[in-house]
């Protein structure tokens, strides 16, 4: 039988951020005898939240399900300081999950709206990293998702007018709608370093040195994870057919018909254990050889929250 060569992309998986957010549910669970909630997924993977769940985790879309008093978790995407300041009322143990790279961009919202800025955020309307975001300064903060918003966009004053971006989108449109900006408005300030986190860019860029010399890409992630969804449109923008998968059930036999090179990558929310495991599905359609393409070694470490490290 033909070998099937995997093009395995590297940096792929989890990323540090999410590597914390999953480790302070995971010590809470042992650390506490109460009940741990979760205000959202804790990342977005359906694998992730299924087997905290399975540990005793209890997720809830807001806080109205979480009892007074009682333990939670704020996800890694971050939340808005409507959020905050409800579960302060409640006396609720709040601890807080959210990227680092994610308080950045709350910080600059701060900032750039405490100086008088409209603040433009580059994102997915609806996405919680966005709402939490734009809850910073709510009346001062537009959200653009595409270069046509931008040239739709009226500001109070054009000469005081910020930009920050969703950590996890296309590098590439990102740039388009900020040299729209740039354009727009002159006196356009924002970030001394983009927005968009390291993880983001080192996925997309290790995926675009496969992409061209597959036949067929395969992306790990829920559909509900940005980051994801941006790797399968980045597989198309170079012309290879791309499909996103929860995990090896998730993949069509007949995607592989003639196909001889599979592109294979995970978005930072997806445990590396289930790209081991469409590796093996693909084993039993015939002898593969596994080649890493690694672009780059991430070192990256997030220290735990305190009040998880002091438990």
């Amino acid at each position: 039988m033909t070998t099937r060569t995997i093009l395995l992309a590297s940096p792929r998986s989890f990323c540090a951020g999410v590597e914390r957010a999953i480790e302070v549910v995971e010590q809470l669970l042992v650390q506490r005898s109460h009940p741990v909630y979760v205000r959202k997924q804790i990342v977005h993977n359906t694998h992730v939240v299924a087997e905290l769940e399975g540990r005793g985790a209890v997720f809830v879309d807001e806080l109205d399900a979480v009892p007074d008093g009682a333990t939670v978790v704020f996800s890694a995407h971050g939340v808005s300081p409507a959020v905050r300041s409800e579960a302060d009322r409640r006396g609720l143990d709040v601890i807080d999950a959210t990227c680092p790279l994610v308080t950045k961009v709350h910080a600059e919202a701060r900032r750039y709206a405490g100086r008088g800025d409209t603040v433009i955020l580059i994102g997915h309307a609806g996405h919680e990293e966005v709402e939490g975001t734009m809850g910073e300064a709510l009346e001062q903060t537009v959200l653009v998702e595409t270069v046509e918003d931008v040239e739709r966009l009226e500001v109070a004053d054009p000469t005081r007018v910020s930009y920050l971006t969703q950590t996890t989108l296309a590098v590439d449109e990102t740039t388009a709608i900020l040299d729209a900006l740039r354009n727009k408005f002159r006196a356009l300030k924002g970030p001394s370093e983009a927005d968009i986190c390291y993880a983001t860019t080192n996925r997309q860029e290790s995926l675009a040195a496969i992409a061209e010399e597959s036949d067929l890409v395969l992306v790990v992630g829920s559909t509900n994870s940005s980051n994801s969804r941006r790797l399968v449109e980045l597989a198309l923008k170079h012309g290879t057919p791309a499909h996103l998968i929860d995990d090896a059930s998730g993949v069509d036999e007949h995607w592989l018909d003639g196909v001889r090179t599979v592109g294979l990558t995970a978005g930072a929310s997806a445990p590396p254990r289930l790209v081991e495991g469409v590796i093996d599905w693909l084993r039993e359609f015939g002898p593969v050889d596994v080649v890493e393409r690694e672009i780059t070694r991430e070192t990256i470490h997030f220290t735990l929250p305190s009040a998880v490290r002091q438990a």
